[in-house]
């Protein structure tokens, strides 16, 4: 089959290799039906991660079930299925909790970017539609399987409630879900942060009533002179790096809350700041599962869309041009079809 091989940053080919086999009685293999670029993967292709040996790259993925081990009995052959990055058994203790991200039985996603993937835990992770989608929602079920997700825990993480006021810092895929996920939780005033015009409109079209292009610390005076002068009740982290954070942090009110889900990057938090600022801090790897039948529903339903963020559709083949249209920012999200 053909699939995405990181070899060193910047440099992303689209080669033959072994298709996937059922290993554990718990997996399940599936006919890629759409995958895509994340955020996340250009930290290696830009070398701020290291790369190491030639590997497979991908982490979401929408699909059509192959086969299945001995003990999968939640999907079967022919479905259409939503998974997630993070594998889950959905039945240890932090999943029946509702952190499926932190499975005592966790494999992360890393082979998606590719004709045929192998779900381990496929009987905790994936989820099936009851028929198969039409091709024009297949782009935000896509999202769902991992931005959407993600955006949804970052105001969950950072307590949006009805009435509030929230900010989503990051203008990425995963900040303008955050955007959808601060509407439809009822913040009634979100602040995007943005300087790119065409990711201001979609954000202003996903629901935010405010952008502010300052980053910093323009950016967070900016955010004080629109609330008052005390910050955000709610601040959605969705980039991951140490200005990001800092300026998530100092947008919040005393008392408000930040969610942060960029994968951190040389980010360190002052704990006597921290201490004195009195704002709530929680994040990580999304448990995407926990979300998956209500967002799919959401999506089925006509009542979201995200998959407006992939504004790039590419054959697999040419995946080296998404990841080059990512890190050159002339696309929020390339979308692949195998």
């Amino acid at each position: 089959m053909r699939a995405t091989v990181i070899h060193a940053p910047g440099d992303i080919r689209v080669e033959d290799v072994p298709e996937p086999k059922i290993v554990n009685p718990t997996d399940a293999i599936i006919r890629t039906v759409a995958t895509c670029v994340c955020g996340s993967d250009l930290w290696p292709y830009r070398g701020l991660e290291a790369v190491g040996d030639p590997h497979p790259m991908g982490h979401e993925y929408v699909g059509i079930v192959e086969e299945v081990g001995s003990e999968v009995g939640n999907v079967k052959p022919g479905q259409f299925v939503v998974g997630s990055f993070a594998t889950s058994d959905n039945t240890c203790a932090n999943c029946q909790r509702g952190w499926q991200s932190s499975c005592l039985n966790r494999e992360f996603m890393g082979t998606c970017q590719a004709e045929y993937v192998r779900i381990p835990n496929a009987h905790g992770t994936l989820v099936a539609t009851d028929e198969h989608p039409s091709g024009d929602v297949v782009p935000s079920l896509l999202a769902v399987s991992d931005v959407m997700g993600t955006g949804w825990f970052a105001a969950l993480a950072a307590e949006v409630k009805p009435g509030s006021t929230a900010v989503v810092v990051g203008d990425g895929a995963v900040g303008l879900c955050g955007v959808i996920a601060a509407k439809e939780l009822g913040a009634e005033r979100i602040i995007a942060m943005s300087r790119h015009e065409s990711r201001q409109k979609l954000a202003l079209e996903f629901g935010a009533t405010d952008i502010v292009s300052e980053r910093g610390e323009e950016g967070i005076a900016r955010i004080k002179d629109l609330t008052g002068g005390i910050g955000a009740d709610s601040v959605l982290e969705c980039v991951g790096t140490a200005q990001s954070m800092s300026q998530a942090l100092h947008s919040a009110r005393p008392g408000g809350n930040v969610g942060f889900v960029g994968v951190p990057h040389e980010v360190a938090v002052d704990g006597q700041e921290l201490f004195f600022s009195q704002v709530g801090l929680r994040g990580g790897p999304a448990p995407v599962r926990r979300y998956l039948p209500d967002l799919i529903d959401r999506v089925l339903s006509g009542h979201i869309d995200p998959g407006k963020v992939f504004d790039l559709t590419l054959p697999l083949e040419q995946v080296a041009e998404g990841y080059k249209a990512m890190d050159e920012r002339r696309a929020i999200k390339a979308l692949l079809k195998p």
